[in-house]
């Protein structure tokens, strides 16, 4: 057996071991998404900053964001 086998019997072997430990973010980020506009029931991640929301509550709705967002930074 020449050394090529043996380089891809390992990296058979470390591909093996490392699939299980790949992890979705999916249901992370749908959790993180809390900050609802009452006005039209988008979601916003958590991390969304105060000038993301009034853009949003301005161009879409002609509204301040405290009326679209009335619990945002609470």
């Amino acid at each position: 057996m020449g050394n090529g086998a043996k380089a891809a019997q390992k990296r058979e072997r470390n591909t093996a071991k490392a699939a299980p430990s790949a992890k979705s973010q999916l249901k992370v980020n749908q959790a993180a998404m809390n900050i609802i506009c009452q006005t039209c029931r988008q979601t916003f991640l958590l991390t969304t900053r105060a000038p993301a929301l009034e853009e949003h509550a301005q161009n879409k709705h002609g509204k301040t964001m405290a009326e679209c967002f009335p619990n945002a930074g609470k």
